[in-house]
């Protein structure tokens, strides 16, 4: 049986943990004297106290989490925290319906990127802190967030642990769970620090770096101007932000290898990294050759440094543009739209199948191959040096077959909803994968704020199940997962 109120419990814990980092961009405003903080201390009073009422009206759990309770708790603890993020939108002028400020808010922590706003110029810089500052939490995770804490409360980390990342690749760096998440958040708190300065001695103002340093660590792409990126008109910016783009879409336990044990060698030669790689260069350099072409850039080394920018960008599904991707080449529009479905790394901030699901899709579909010609031999499935156990090669075939039936159910009700096909497919795929800019009328240069109610909730499920990579949200649906 679950224990609904143990649950709720602790889903108080982390509305009290939200509410207090509102109060990060809510006395940044107080001190830079600007708008916003009327709306940020009336969504951090609020948060507050639903928070302590849960937290402190309910019992907490006297054992170790279950399996199914750790997975209804990180999908309800999504969704809280998009509601409740989404209040100090909701309380200003900019967003006017509760579906406008969800949206934005599940778009920020789910470092979707996608935004319902025309000019995001309008806002307020505390408001704009806040919607970049969500990036940066909802890139490590909201739920890894709280490992280190659940674990004085005597909650179950591990378990929550597996069902924020089900179908990764993670490993445990550190005896306790606790620590490993801490190690993370360590690497993660230094990556963006170098960020901000490098940006700073780049010449974006201060606020202006530690906004897109959190929006790029975080995979997210929210960013304080209209024409994102290229606002800034600076190839130094652009080269520093591919930088970190890449980093951010590498697996975060390798990084710990590679930063903290000082073992480059396991981390360069490690599959899913050099493939990864191989993927970045090659669409790159496909890119590049179709905008020369069609004179799309002045030369060379512009040419590569756009194209390399959006590769980057679309393949580790942060979405930030320096250009409007949408006037390229048929081809070159498609290559991103395959991208969008790779992703990065498992075990990064990045969204997407991931590069070793795909790698290792293109061996089962290899080995079928050889079994055609030899019907007697057993060949083992292997990345890098692993072997692959037979049980998680049928998981990643759930797996996907279950993201491209979610995928198909997302299309069919946003198309139903009164939007054309093409816009609802890379729409739900954009979303789903964390991407943010989409093709047709939610492309780099638009927004999704003119679509229906039902098609921006519709996909606003889709950035918190592609979080959750679909099995841990859809679960809580099932038949099963309610038997006593």
């Amino acid at each position: 049986m679950i224990r609904l109120k143990g649950v709720l419990h602790i889903i108080g814990l982390f509305l009290i943990v939200l509410g207090a980092a509102m109060l990060a961009p809510l006395i940044y405003g107080l001190a830079a004297g600007s708008g916003g903080v009327r709306e940020l201390g009336l969504a951090a009073a609020a948060t507050l106290a639903a928070g302590a009422i849960l937290f402190l009206a309910l019992p907490r759990p006297a054992t170790e989490l279950n399996v199914r309770e750790a997975a209804l708790l990180v999908s309800l603890v999504w969704f809280a925290v998009g509601l409740f993020g989404g209040l100090p939108y909701w309380f200003s002028p900019y967003f006017p319906h509760l579906t406008d400020a969800f949206f934005e808010s599940a778009s920020g922590f789910t470092t979707t990127g996608a935004t319902v706003l025309a000019t995001v110029e309008v806002l307020p810089p505390a408001l704009q802190l806040w919607r970049h500052f969500s990036h940066w939490l909802g890139g490590m995770g909201i739920v890894l967030l709280g490992l280190a804490v659940l674990p004085l409360l005597g909650t179950g980390g591990l378990a929550l642990y597996r069902a924020e990342f089900s179908g990764a690749k993670s490993e445990k760096l550190k005896p306790r769970i606790a620590e490993t998440a801490l190690s993370l958040w360590r690497i993660y708190l230094a990556l963006t620090f170098a960020q901000y300065v490098l940006l700073r001695v780049a010449g974006m103002s201060g606020f202006e770096a530690i906004c897109h340093a959190f929006s790029t660590l975080g995979t997210g792409g929210f960013s304080t101007r209209n024409a994102s990126i290229g606002g800034f008109n600076s190839p130094l910016i652009e080269w520093i932000i591919i930088v970190f783009m890449i980093l951010a879409g590498v697996n975060f336990a390798l990084q710990y290898r590679l930063w903290v044990e000082r073992n480059p060698r396991r981390f360069f030669l490690d599959a899913e990294v050099r493939w990864y790689a191989a993927l970045l260069v090659t669409a790159s350099l496909v890119i590049t050759v179709i905008l020369l072409r069609d004179a799309q850039a002045a030369n060379l080394h512009d040419s590569f440094r756009t194209a390399l920018f959006q590769v980057t960008s679309i393949l580790t599904t942060t979405g930030f543009a320096t250009a409007n991707f949408e006037l390229w080449a048929p081809a070159a529009q498609f290559l991103l739209l395959g991208l969008m479905f790779i992703g990065g790394c498992t075990g990064s901030t990045a969204g997407g199948l991931k590069v070793a699901r795909v790698l290792l899709l293109s061996r089962v579909v290899e080995r079928e191959f050889k079994r055609m010609v030899e019907r007697r031999a057993v060949f083992a499935i292997r990345l890098g040096r692993e072997v692959i156990p037979e049980n998680t090669i049928q998981a990643l075939l759930n797996l996907v077959y279950l993201t491209f039936l979610f995928n198909g159910a997302a299309c069919f009700v946003v198309a139903a909803a009164g939007v054309d096909p093409f816009t609802s497919i890379t729409a739900v795929t954009a979303c789903m994968f964390s991407i943010g800019p989409g093709l047709g009328h939610v492309g780099p240069a638009e927004h999704y704020g003119h679509l229906p109610a039902l098609a921006k909730w519709t996909l606003s499920v889709c950035m918190v199940a592609g979080r959750l990579e679909f099995y841990t949200l859809l679960v809580i649906f099932t038949r099963a997962f309610w038997r006593k």
